[in-house]
This record gives C-alpha cells, structure tokens and sequence, in this order.
C-alpha cells in the first residue's frame, strides 16, 4: 500500500523525458504516415492506435508502482516460465502470425502482440534474481553454467523466429547484467576473441540472404536497389534534412514521396532528420542521453541488488535499441530492425518499453522505504 507522499519519490524528470519522447514519436508517426500509400487508411489510424498503447502503458505504470517489485523477485520462475511460454506459443499452427519475415507475433484480432517483447521484460525480472542469488560469485567457468543455461532459450528460441535483432537485444541485456553482477573480466576479453573467430567461421553457414545483408552494410551500392535500398534511402533522407529541416509539411521530400520504407516504424528517426534537422535530431539523442543517466541514477539509488540489476538490465535493453536504431539509420550499424523506443509506431514495442520504465519508477520511489 502506498502512501500520498511516497509519490513525492517519483522520478519525474524519467517521466517527463519519456512524455516528450512519446510526443516527438506522435508528430514523427503522423508526418510519416501522411502520405499516399497509407492514404486508404489515413494518418488517423496509427496515431490512434498508439494513442490506445500509450494509455495501456501509463495503466500499466500506475498499477507497477503501487506494488512491491520484490513480488516479482519472489516469482522469478514462473516469470520466466512464462516467458519462455509466449515464445513457444508462436510456433503453434493457427496462433503465430508473420510479419516481415519474422514468425513472432500473436493476432488478438483488434491487436497484435510480439511475444519477444514481453518476453525481453520476463527475462530481465527473473534473469535478475538468478544473479543476485549468485553476486560477486561468477569468477569461474563453472559459476557461469546455469547464468548461461538461463540465456539460450529465449535466445535461440527469437532466432528461431527468426528474429536475430531480438536475440541480439537478449544478448546484450544478459552480457550487461552479468558484468554489473561481478562478471569476471578475463572472461569479458574471452567472448571478444571467440568473436573474432566465431564471425569469420559463420560466415560459412549463414544463409545467402543473411551474407546479402552483410554485403550490403558494407557496400550498399553493391544492389542499391535491393538488399542497398533500404540504408542508401536513410542516409539521403537524412541529409535532405540538413541543419534545420525541411518542415512538418514540406512537398516533395523523401518523407512524403514515400521513398524511405519502413517510415513510421524502423526508419523513424530518418523522418526526424529530415523534418527538423540536424538540430531536431540532436536534441532528440540528447533527451535519450539524459533518459538514460536517470536510469543510471535509478540503479545507483536502488536499496538492493535485485533492484540495482532490473534497472542495469532496463539499462543496456535501451541502450542497445537506441543505438543500433540510429546507428542503422545512418549506415553505421548494419539493419536489424529494431525499433527506437518510445518514438517508432509500434503498439508492444511502446507497452512493453513503458511497462519497462514502471518497473523503473518501482524500484526508484522504494529506495527508502523499509516498509516494503
């Protein structure tokens, strides 16, 4: 139960970067979508239905934070379990659905839901119990075997999918969360020289389609029309935009004439770019970096380490999304499609990411609070 000025503990500067963040995604979402090839269905629909993920989100929140996160502790398996359920699930005839490529959505009829991003959440929540039970107890191989037990399912399970963007997302939280729990560095320096020979090996087994892709990353001239077509389209938008964009509603841009695929969704920070510019675009990463060091001052703030470790593992899952989104976007980072939180279109991409930030704003208002 919680207490009128336990609300006084809020992180309101989180909140508030997340509000605008959502804000800058509406405009963005409605500018890329005000275009002809949606014009059947109209800018109306996607701004609405975020709109609808957006209240769910705040519910969600608001149920969070009037509860105790060490529920969740307390229930880690199950959590998992479940986790690893709604991956399964998908591949059960007549129940997943395919988007892009990608068998990892569930149709609810007036919603879709893609499991690994509830399932990314699940993993955070009972991953951080697994390493609190171990803290400052993995400096040996053998410490290291049920940490890695617990990361190949869902791993392997979203490459199934295939989904390789989610996995790598999975990856990234688990590496992040084992160095905070007193991973051994010498092992850290390991898994970089397995890579460099792991890379060259798989190139071998990849599939054409998945060496097309790396090709293209490298040289996107190489089928500019093709697999190029996608990063050559950003990066053009991008410029366009120059210093201080071409507007909201400017004829005639890349935006409008529908050149950059995936617009509202995995390019959506290209239409940002391109609207409002070098100085638009900058101050949206400068409101990310500022989201994440309150994260950061959340974590060093938390009155235990399974708290410490939700927020690190909220962390990394967004700082990862973050720069593989604007580092695709900019031919840095080859495309994966992962979304920019908070700002791409994307109804369990926005539950999921705000469902994140309740966990967050959770574990934060407690850090003093030994009634809990």
């Amino acid at each position: 139960m919680l207490l009128k000025n336990d609300y006084k503990n809020l992180d309101y500067g989180l909140i508030i970067s997340v509000l605008i963040l959502f804000i800058i995604g509406m405009i963005a979402i409605f500018t890329a979508t005000n275009v002809d090839s949606v014009a059947n269905t109209g800018s109306e629909k996607y701004i609405i239905k975020q709109s609808i993920s957006f209240v769910i989100g705040c519910i969600i929140i608001f149920f969070l934070i009037k509860s105790d996160y060490n529920f969740f502790a307390d229930h880690w398996k199950w959590i998992y379990g479940i986790s690893i359920f709604v991956l399964l699930i998908v591949f059960i005839p007549g129940v997943g659905t395919t988007n892009m490529g990608t068998t990892g959505w569930i149709n609810l009829g007036f919603f879709e839901v893609q499991t690994s991003e509830i399932a990314k959440i699940g993993f955070i929540l009972s991953f951080a119990k697994v390493l609190e039970l171990r803290f400052d107890r993995l400096d040996c191989a053998e410490d290291l075997l049920v940490p890695v037990a617990f990361i190949l399912p869902p791993a392997l399970l979203m490459m199934l999918q295939p989904d390789f963007g989610q996995a790598l997302v999975i990856l990234i939280i688990a590496l992040g969360m084992l160095f905070v729990a007193g991973f051994n560095i010498r092992y850290f320096y390991g898994l970089i020289l397995f890579s460099f020979i792991a890379v060259p090996t798989a190139w071998f087994f990849a599939f054409d389609y998945q060496k097309e892709r790396i090709l293209s990353f490298l040289n996107p001239e190489l089928d500019p029309l093709g697999t190029g077509y996608h990063a050559i389209q950003s990066k053009i938008t991008i410029g366009s935009g120059e210093l201080f964009g071409r507007g909201l509603n400017t004829e005639g841009t890349m935006t409008k004439l529908d050149f950059l695929p995936a617009q509202w969704t995995d390019f959506i920070f290209s239409v940002i770019s391109e609207t409002v510019g070098f100085i638009g675009a900058a101050f949206v990463v400068l409101l990310f970096l500022f989201l994440m060091l309150r994260l950061l001052r959340s974590a060093k703030a938390a009155r235990d380490m399974y708290g410490t470790l939700v927020i690190f593992g909220v962390f990394f899952m967004f700082l990862f999304q973050i720069t593989e989104n604007i580092g695709m976007t900019i031919g840095l980072l080859p495309i994966t499609g992962i979304t920019l939180p908070f700002i791409s279109y994307g109804g369990s991409s926005l539950i999921i990411n705000m469902t994140a930030i309740g966990f967050v704003l959770n574990i934060y208002m407690r850090r003093l609070d030994v009634r809990f």
